[in-house]
């Protein structure tokens, strides 16, 4: 008897599939950790909204490959030591396979460690910070052009075409803003003193007084400022240089890029410049699968997507992708290579076409000029720049 018993457990080990942390023959379990209730929450809900929905769609539709999406967002409030608390949860105690759209530059330069020792991979971050792809790892995936990148296109192109020759800039103290600043810096290296930079300042994310800044940038006379903000500071610093009578251009990247920066009442920040990775297609927009995903989204969450939500539906449905691509074996390798099979994938929305590779874990690195006319975010170009 203690034979054949031994023998019935042995053969039912062997016949047990092997599959990595996060999956099982019916669940994939991927998590977010993001910004839910800080500085950046106009960010962190929409994004990961959007990222619940359509997974939510997909499993709707089977899954992928017979297993369903278990998805679990974790509040960083945009603050290291949370975010920090958050993937350690959801690495240790869910045990979750994949993690998409974690937000913030800081947060998840400070996990990725912890997460390629796991050999979990890290897919589209919610920042544009170049540490977010580069170096080269198998683990780390993003989506569009980088901060660093948007910014050398845009200040070429304002140098170039608008005559600018005195810049300033109003930054962040954090990883993301010295992003922002390592492309101010290497824009105007690069243009062999067609323009300088006269003045900058740094703030930290909680800050709520820019007045000393703006005084401080104005007294420099530059005739442009890059902005290295987000939402909230963007909203401050520029109603700050509205309040004293200062219009001077300001140019930011894809974290201003947001329904709530445009849509300030008294057009306070009317003229506002930015570069983007991809241009935001509004509600009323009349592609069929644009309309629908408004729709849908405005019908589950009682509010229109802005562009954090459309990002976020676009990186869940590339990582939809990538699973399928990796078919019924699914595991870390397996998932990684059918990210590196997507060649020109097109969004909903009319983003440039994204590729992955072996050796390019960047989907995209081109971005678009757009401003802040009539309380909307327009395209100044529908060609995207480079440098």
């Amino acid at each position: 008897m203690r034979k054949l018993l031994l023998t019935t457990v042995s053969a039912a080990v062997v016949a047990m599939p092997a599959f990595a942390g996060g999956v099982t023959d019916k669940e994939i379990v991927i998590g977010t950790s993001t910004d839910l209730s800080g500085v950046t929450v106009e960010w962190g809900v929409n994004n990961s909204n959007a990222i619940r929905m359509a997974f939510e769609e997909q499993n709707a539709k089977g899954g992928i490959n017979g297993r369903m999406i278990k998805y679990i967002v974790e509040d960083s409030q945009y603050q290291v030591p949370r975010h920090v608390q958050a993937v350690n949860k959801l690495i240790n105690r869910d045990n979750v396979f994949l993690m998409i759209a974690n937000g913030g530059t800081p947060m998840n330069n400070a996990t990725l460690p912890t997460q390629i020792e796991k050999q979990v991979p890290n897919m589209f971050p919610l920042t544009s910070a170049r540490s977010m792809y580069t170096p080269l790892n198998k683990f780390k995936f993003g989506l569009a052009s980088s901060y660093y990148d948007q910014i050398r296109a845009g200040l070429k192109y304002f140098v170039d075409n608008k005559g600018k020759k005195h810049i300033c800039a109003a930054s962040q103290d954090t990883d993301f803003g010295r992003d922002v600043m390592d492309g101010v810096r290497d824009q105007l290296k690069a243009m062999e003193g067609k323009a300088s930079l006269v003045a900058e300042t740094l703030h930290k994310p909680t800050d709520t007084d820019f007045s000393a800044a703006v005084a401080k940038l104005r007294d420099a006379k530059c005739d442009i400022v890059v902005l290295g903000t987000i939402v909230r500071d963007t909203l401050q610093f520029v109603g700050a240089a509205r309040k004293v009578g200062w219009n001077v251009d300001m140019i930011g990247q894809a974290a201003i890029y947001d329904s709530a920066v445009a849509q300030v009442a008294g057009g306070v920040t009317e003229g506002v410049y930015t570069m983007t990775p991809v241009l935001f297609v509004a509600v009323d927009d009349p592609r069929r699968e644009v309309k629908t995903f408004a729709d849908d989204y405005k019908k589950k969450y009682g509010h229109v997507p802005n562009f954090a939500a459309q990002i976020g539906y676009t990186a869940a449905q590339v990582t939809i992708a990538a699973l399928n691509n990796a078919g019924k074996d699914l595991n870390a390798d397996s998932f990684i290579g059918g990210v590196e099979k997507i060649k020109d994938y097109k969004d909903i929305f009319g983003s440039p076409p994204m590729t992955f590779t072996k050796d390019k874990h960047q989907g995209s690195n081109e971005s678009f000029l757009a401003q802040v006319k009539d309380g909307r975010w327009v395209a100044v170009s529908d060609a995207p720049l480079g440098y």
